[in-house]
């Protein structure tokens, strides 16, 4: 005779619920990707949440390290001491000195960012992927209630008519959505928002056409001409990608249907918008390749241009925040330009060497047949575009930025570590 167990609860009492150690810190890392967009005051929820996680997942030896993340490393730590070098000069200005020690903290969240993918790859990226949609459409939410001064809150939520959420730059907050909008949309052309099942439901259309829609008219509202170019391209790429390296006739086929359909979308969405003038206007305006403040002696590539015989004199360069001072000119926005001006020669070669090796490890890995190629095409996407930004824009102290080259490493790592094992 079977003896019913006394530690067992009685028949309809309510179960206990159980939360493992690595449901709290997958949690904790949610909540630090999404404060990743609230960001209006300094320093932000995302600053201080950095270290907390960071300690967290080393106590829980939940962090790995690669070999084949030396070189990354490497580079962000020539970077950073260049650029502890070129502000001793300015030592006691308050804002260069925090300039190098932000440096520092950025190259801190791409090493930790890197590491983290390479333990349960998959289960870390779909944390930071939901996270990041979500943080992405509430600041576009704030964004296009600041546009339309929804209670008041144009001045907040907004910089010169153009959707900014609670950024401080509306040319940073466009390219922060450039990543969830080419993960969401990618996972809808491809049908995987419906989950394995392939089912329509309410929490797959939460989950994705709704931050997906949320999004992209943050990014229309943003009018920034970088951010726009940028998510084109990073759109384009994957389906490229997938349609020659991984699809098969039906794949293919939803590829092509699915592209027209949202081609379709877009147009007629922009058609909508252009009849409210004031986004009419301004929208002809910003799409304009030919800025006033572009152009001539004394616009941006003029001041480029002048900066780099000056650079060439100056092994230790300009020091943090002194290019306009010194070129007579606003910032460079050229971040290659910039690390030679504000991290010196040392600083300058080691960003162009973190470039140089994140084009070959983040193609090899787009191209290669791989166990995580499918989750790092998206990702190398926005982050290649935003390589090619930065000759135009001052990106190296973007906080997504960071984060597209430390995934982009730790696919790359765990993928390399994958190959191996299985070769032994």
């Amino acid at each position: 005779m079977r003896h019913s167990d006394a530690s067992a609860p009685p028949s309809g009492a309510a179960r206990p619920i159980l939360v493992s150690s690595t449901s709290l810190r997958n949690a904790l890392l949610g909540v630090f990707v999404f404060s990743g967009s609230l960001v209006k005051i300094e320093p932000s929820g995302y600053e201080l949440l950095f270290p907390i996680v960071a300690l967290v997942f080393i106590a829980a030896g939940a962090l790995s390290f690669h070999r084949a993340l030396a070189p990354l490393v490497f580079s962000l730590a020539m970077l950073n001491a260049g650029g502890l070098a070129s502000v001793l000069p300015w030592i006691f200005e308050t804002k260069s000195v925090i300039f190098a020690l932000i440096s520092v903290y950025m190259a801190a969240t791409c090493i930790f960012f890197a590491a983290l993918a390479l333990d349960d790859t998959l289960g870390r990226i779909a944390t930071i992927k939901s996270a990041y949609a979500w943080t992405a459409a509430f600041a576009s939410f704030l964004g296009v209630l600041g546009y339309f001064d929804v209670a008041g809150t144009k001045e907040m939520f907004t910089r010169n008519d153009r959707a900014m959420g609670l950024f401080k730059d509306p040319n940073v907050f466009g390219p922060f959505l450039v990543l969830p909008l080419v993960w969401l949309a990618d996972d809808l052309i491809s049908g995987a928002w419906r989950g394995p099942a392939k089912r329509l439901t309410l929490r797959a259309i939460w989950r994705t056409p709704v931050p997906l829609l949320l999004i992209i008219i943050g990014m229309f509202l943003s009018k920034s001409r970088c951010a726009w170019g940028v998510v084109v391209a990073a759109m384009a790429m994957p389906l490229a990608l997938r349609f020659f390296l991984e699809a098969d006739g039906r794949l293919r086929a939803r590829i092509v249907t699915m592209t027209l359909i949202g081609l379709f979308a877009l147009g007629a969405m922009l058609v909508v918008a252009l009849t409210i003038p004031a986004i009419s206007d301004l929208f002809a305006q910003r799409a304009s390749l030919n800025q006033e403040y572009d152009g001539g002696a004394l616009g941006r590539f003029g001041g480029q241009l002048r900066s780099i015989p000056l650079l060439l004199e100056e092994p230790n360069g300009f020091g943090p925040l002194r290019f306009s001072q010194v070129v007579g000119n606003e910032d460079p926005h050229n971040v290659y330009i910039n690390a030679f001006a504000a991290y010196g020669w040392l600083g300058g070669v080691s960003y162009l060497a973190l470039i140089v090796y994140t084009l070959f490890v983040g193609w090899r890995l787009a191209l290669r047949k791989g166990p995580y190629r499918s989750a790092a095409i998206p990702v190398w996407s926005c982050t290649f575009f935003h390589i090619l930004q930065g000759l135009q824009i001052d990106s190296d102290h973007w906080r997504h930025f960071f984060l597209l080259v430390g995934l982009t490493w730790g696919l790359a790592a765990a993928s390399m570590r994958e190959e191996t094992q299985a070769a032994r």
